[in-house]
């Protein structure tokens, strides 16, 4: 970006970054897609009408870990490593202890939040049930997000894609298997987006930890910086917020 002309370096950057947005929401599409074709109408009706919720969970997650993106990005260009490491680091551990804070929070949450929705009583159970096992997968969708943005804090959009492709593939063959072989239903389709997830961010964390760039992993070196916590949330909360506003 330092170097040379910006217009094609803007679109290398862009273009696989509004890739992963496109297929992040693409999962939800393809659980309908699955579920309508094999377990029929109802189910189908249920997992749709968990897409705007969905849609909002992943506008705002992107946009807080935009938090990351920037905080590591300026402490690369002021060429302060030590900061790089605490934002790495701080950032990890923030995904996972905030996905599991709202895994908790929306399983007492759910049903009322599928009432507000006003889906009808006969795809209610299913809808409910899509959710509180989706909402399950909730440290590994943070956990990706914020790993992704790690990557692109050092320009790299590609790995993330990369890494949502592998975990797309898993999420349309889990549908099937789950659905078609051991007929399942909505819960079916939700499990194989959690798995799919897992694998995503499995994979962006394996090559967190080997790889030589400044924003690699050691496990030595995990804990919570309460000052670069500060700053990713200062810039990425009302990021995600903005990103929820238009979901809503």
């Amino acid at each position: 970006m330092l170097n040379g002309s910006l217009a094609d370096k803007i679109l290398l950057y862009a273009l696989p970054l509004a890739a992963t947005g496109i297929l992040q929401q693409l999962f939800n599409a393809a659980d309908i897609a699955v579920v309508g074709q094999f377990a029929g109408k109802e189910a189908m009706a249920a997992v749709g009408s968990n897409s705007p919720l969905i849609g909002l969970l992943i506008n705002l997650f992107v946009g807080i870990s935009l938090g990351t993106n920037v905080v590591i990005a300026t402490a690369i260009g002021q060429k302060k490593t030590d900061i790089v490491n605490k934002a790495v680091h701080t950032s990890i551990l923030v995904a996972i202890a905030g996905g599991i804070f709202l895994t908790v929070i929306g399983e007492i949450l759910a049903a009322p939040v599928i009432t507000l929705l006003g889906v009808p009583d006969d795809v209610y159970s299913m809808a409910l049930l899509y959710l509180r096992v989706y909402l399950c997968g909730m440290p590994v969708i943070l956990l990706y997000n914020f790993e992704a943005s790690i990557f692109r804090s050092i320009g790299n959009t590609r790995m993330p894609l990369l890494a949502l492709i592998a975990g797309g593939v898993i999420n349309v063959t889990l549908n099937l298997f789950f659905v078609v072989i051991l007929h399942m239903t909505v819960n079916g389709v939700a499990l194989a987006t959690v798995i799919s997830n897992f694998v995503s961010s499995l994979i962006l964390f394996i090559k967190l930890r080997h790889t030589d760039a400044v924003i690699r992993v050691r496990k030595e070196e995990f804990g919570i910086d309460r000052q670069t916590l500060k700053r990713i949330l200062h810039i990425g909360v009302p990021s995600g917020l903005q990103g929820m506003v238009f979901s809503l």
